[in-house]
């Protein structure tokens, strides 16, 4: 992983507390966010990463265009392009595709911002221009106290995406901002257009930019399961899937086998290439397994503590209490049985100020009536 040469022009910072590299897609939210802290006064550079496209990606525009470095030619501040495509392979894609061979439900974008954002990508940039401040166009908020720095919800709860952020270093967050997260989508869209920002009308990014945009099989590769049995929870197989890869727990259409009731995606048995399916209710879950930990509030997390949870990015928060410590992880218990969560999500606790304590990623589930 390495920096290309400056797109335009060399960034040198006279003075790096006060100098903040700003992560670009290419997109409206991290134009403004380099706009806002320009304005600031802050010393300001742009950072495009180069990703791999997968074969049949056929969008385009993808996220790690051109766009990022000709809206930083127009706000008149320094830019570069970060070669990450090997890493990106190594670390993003290959887990990602190695998780749906084995039945799992990845977020590779967790794992991009944890791994590489916050991660690999913030190490070369504080090597190169000794700059320990980074920014980014992320929907969530830094709040700074004396007693140190919390990672919390956006103002915009629609777009609020501090689930995807919890794994960022506890002792980078002093270091972290993010503008968008006290902004509705309106203003920064509109704050977009008064500056006339080439972004300004882009739409947002909905899927996985390594897949062009598109459908998450097109990044998935040629090493696919084959066709193998649809079972129900006693294992009688009532019809055939055409692989594993085309199906997610909780997904109701493209089953294509009738039964008595209305079936969903129960499991993805990888080791057999079963797939398993049943009624709404059996997806119901009273707690689960979540390891490979960030704890962001290490006081906040322990057995018996009282949380909020998020298992996918667009929930509501739910009650949970902090259980005790198992071989696999953690266990979390939710004070109402929630529908579909699924081995491989990742799994986020928030305190009552709507601040993240922890996420993981969730290993194993238990049933309501396995506890009886």
């Amino acid at each position: 992983m390495a920096l290309f040469p400056a797109t335009f022009s060399e960034w040198s910072p006279e003075n790096p507390e006060h100098a903040v590299a700003v992560l670009m897609s290419g997109g409206v939210d991290s134009s403004v966010t380099a706009l806002l802290l320009r304005d600031e006064g802050w010393d300001v550079a742009g950072f495009t990463m180069k990703v791999p496209m997968a074969d049949q990606c056929t969008h385009p525009s993808p996220c790690c265009g051109s766009e990022a470095a000709f809206v930083c030619k127009d706000l008149g501040i320094p830019h570069y392009f970060i070669d990450t495509e090997k890493v990106f392979e190594r670390e993003i894609i290959a887990p990602f595709r190695h998780d749906y061979r084995h039945g799992l439900t990845p977020s590779p974008c967790i794992d991009c911002n944890t791994r590489l954002k916050f991660g690999l990508v913030w190490d070369l940039l504080e090597q190169a221009f000794a700059v320990k401040n980074l920014a980014t166009g992320h929907y969530a908020k830094v709040i700074n106290q004396p007693d140190g720095s919390y990672l919390a919800m956006g103002d915009d709860k629609k777009r609020d995406q501090s689930y995807f952020l919890y794994g960022v270093p506890q002792q980078r967050l002093a270091h972290l901002l993010l503008p968008m997260g006290g902004l509705e989508k309106t203003a920064v869209r509109s704050t977009a257009s008064s500056h006339e920002l080439r972004t300004s009308q882009r739409p947002d990014s909905m899927e996985l930019c390594f897949a062009g945009e598109g459908d998450y099989r097109n990044a998935l590769g040629s090493d696919l399961s084959p066709q193998g049995p649809i079972c129900d929870t006693s294992g009688r197989v009532l019809g055939l899937h055409d692989g594993l890869h085309n199906f997610t727990v909780g997904q109701r259409r493209g089953i294509h086998v009738a039964g008595s009731e209305a079936l969903y995606v129960l499991e993805l048995d990888a080791a057999a290439n079963r797939l398993v399916v049943g009624p709404q209710h059996k997806l119901l879950k009273s707690s689960l397994i979540v390891a490979d930990l960030n704890i962001l509030q290490p006081l906040l997390f322990t057995p018996g503590q009282q949380a909020l949870v998020k298992v996918r990015s667009t929930m509501e928060p739910v009650e949970c209490t902090i259980g005790a410590e198992h071989d696999l992880g953690v266990e979390i218990v939710f004070t109402e049985p929630i529908m579909a969560p699924a081995p491989g999500q990742h799994l986020v606790l928030y305190d009552d100020k709507e601040q993240v304590i922890a996420g993981g990623k969730i290993q194993k589930l238990i049933s309501p009536e396995s506890e009886s």
